[in-house]
């Protein structure tokens, strides 16, 4: 779904920063290459996470759901020099084309790349993370959340994208038909309900939860 009339979104992507050579032949590359290549964070939401990431200066950040990698390398770009940032994947066939992209990126020695399973390895990880992006299998979002927020320093954020998932949300005929939507409905209520978070459900693309930790 559109949320936003295609000549907005066009005005939009011309006045916002460009991405750089290196994200615009990973945009172009997974288009070409992968499978659902929406679910790429893609151009205005890449440079506004780059932005949030900046304005943070963030030394840690978690990401669970890699993908092709084009949003770790966005939230690299506000690392301190001796930032990291961990991502975390179960998808192996994407690993070889992801990989390589990071060891092409200024960020190769900052990103800690991780194949498995999200839930198993979050708990295992030592150290606040003062940001933490979720963009991963909707049905463990508030597994998720849960194990983020103790990972997660006081005054740090977490952001989670997808969730107004194509504006299903707001669907009642599908509420209980797709369990996807039943789903980020019950973490969207459930977010907006924790006295542990502030939040706002920013309608960028497929929709951002912020959250801080209080």
């Amino acid at each position: 779904m559109k949320f936003l009339a295609e000549e907005i979104e066009e005005y939009s992507a011309q006045h916002t920063e460009e991405e750089s050579d290196l994200l615009r032949k990973l945009n172009r590359e997974t288009h070409a290459k992968v499978l659902n290549p929406r679910m790429l964070s893609g151009h205005v939401q890449g440079r506004f996470l780059s932005m949030i990431s900046r304005m943070i200066r963030p030394d840690h950040i978690l990401e669970v759901g890699t993908y092709t990698g084009y949003s770790a390398l966005c939230l690299c770009e506000g690392l301190t020099d001796r930032g990291k940032l961990v991502t975390i994947d179960i998808n192996e066939e994407l690993e070889t084309m992801t990989r390589a992209f990071f060891d092409n990126s200024p960020y190769s020695q900052q990103i800690d790349y991780r194949i498995g399973n999200a839930v198993d390895i979050i708990p295992t990880l030592t150290g606040d993370f003062d940001i933490a992006f979720i963009d991963a299998d909707k049905k463990n979002y508030i597994a998720y959340f849960h194990l983020c927020l103790e990972k997660v320093r006081k005054g740090g954020f977490i952001i989670a994208d997808n969730v107004l998932w194509s504006g299903k949300v707001t669907h009642s005929e599908l509420k209980k038909s797709d369990k996807d939507t039943q789903l980020l409905i019950e973490f969207n209520r459930m977010v907006h309900e924790d006295e542990r978070v502030s939040n706002l459900l920013l309608p960028i693309r497929d929709g951002l939860m912020i959250l801080q930790k209080l």
